[in-house]
C-alpha cells in the first residue's frame, strides 16, 4: 500500500466477521451490520502536544482493535476498503 496517514490518524482493515450465529443460523448478508473490529494496517507519526513535540500513538501496525460504529472514512485504495480515523476513535485494542 502507498498511503501513509499523518498526524494521529490510522488506517484500519475491517475484520470480516462469522456469518453464522452459535446457535449454527446463516446471517444473510443484506441483515448483516459492519464489522466494528479490525486491523491497524499503517500509523501516522502522531499528535503535537501544546510545546509542539510529537506525543507517538499507542497503536501500531498489526494490532486488533475495537472501534466505534461510525467511526472513521470509508476509501478504497487499490481496490481494498480501508477506513482512516483518528486515534481517538479506537475504544481498545483487543488482546
Amino acid at each position: 500500500m502507498k498511503f501513509r496517514p499523518l498526524h494521529d490518524r490510522v488506517v484500519v482493515k475491517r475484520v470480516e466477521e462469522d456469518t453464522k450465529t452459535k446457535g449454527g443460523i446463516i446471517i444473510p448478508e443484506t441483515a448483516q451490520e459492519k464489522p466494528m473490529q479490525g486491523e491497524i494496517i499503517a500509523v501516522g507519526p502522531g499528535a503535537r502536544d501544546e510545546s509542539g513535540k510529537i506525543v507517538a500513538l499507542d497503536v501500531k501496525a498489526g494490532d486488533r482493535v475495537l472501534f466505534g460504529k461510525w467511526s472513521g472514512t470509508e476509501v478504497k485504495i487499490d481496490g481494498t476498503e480501508y477506513l482512516i480515523m483518528k486515534e481517538s476513535d479506537i475504544m481498545g485494542i483487543v488482546a
